[in-house]
C-alpha cells in the first residue's frame, strides 16, 4: 500500500512561514500529479495547490495565490509546500494527495486516490 507521509505543520504567528514536505514510501511519485489540500474544522475540504509529474505546471487556490509555492525532487520522492505570510485563516489540516490518473487533471480532491494523514498548521498571535 503507497504511503504518503506530511511533515513541516506547526504553530506559527501571523506573518510567518512554514515548509511543508510530503515523502512517499512503497511508490514512486515521478510519474504523477501531486496536490496539497487543507481542511478547517466544520469546513470542506480546500484545494492548496497541485503540481504537474515534471514540476512544469502547478495551480493554486485563489486564497493562497502569491504567497504558497508548490515544488517537487522527483529524486528525492518528495513533494513540498513553502508558505509565506500566513494568515489565521490558513489555520487547517494540510494534506498531501497523489492522483494515480498519469496525467495532468483538474486540481480537485476527488481526482486524488492516495492521501496522506494530514500535519496541522496553526496561524495564531
Amino acid at each position: 500500500q503507497p504511503q504518503l507521509v506530511e511533515s513541516g505543520g506547526g504553530l506559527v504567528q501571523p506573518g510567518g512561514s512554514l515548509r511543508l514536505s510530503c515523502a512517499a514510501s512503497r511508490i514512486t511519485l515521478r510519474y504523477n500529479t501531486m496536490g496539497w489540500f487543507r481542511q478547517a474544522p466544520g469546513k470542506e475540504r480546500e484545494v492548496v495547490s497541485c503540481i504537474n509529474s515534471s514540476g512544469g505546471r502547478t495551480e493554486y487556490g485563489d486564497s493562497v495565490k502569491g504567497r504558497f509555492t508548490i515544488s517537487r525532487d522527483n529524486a528525492k520522492n518528495t513533494v513540498y509546500l513553502q508558505m509565506n505570510s500566513l494568515k489565521p485563516e490558513d489555520t487547517a489540516v494540510y494534506y498531501c494527495a497523489m492522483d494515480p490518473s498519469g496525467i495532468f487533471r483538474q486540481c480537485d480532491p476527488s481526482n486524488y486516490g492516495y492521501w496522506g494523514q494530514g500535519t496541522q498548521v496553526t496561524v495564531s498571535s
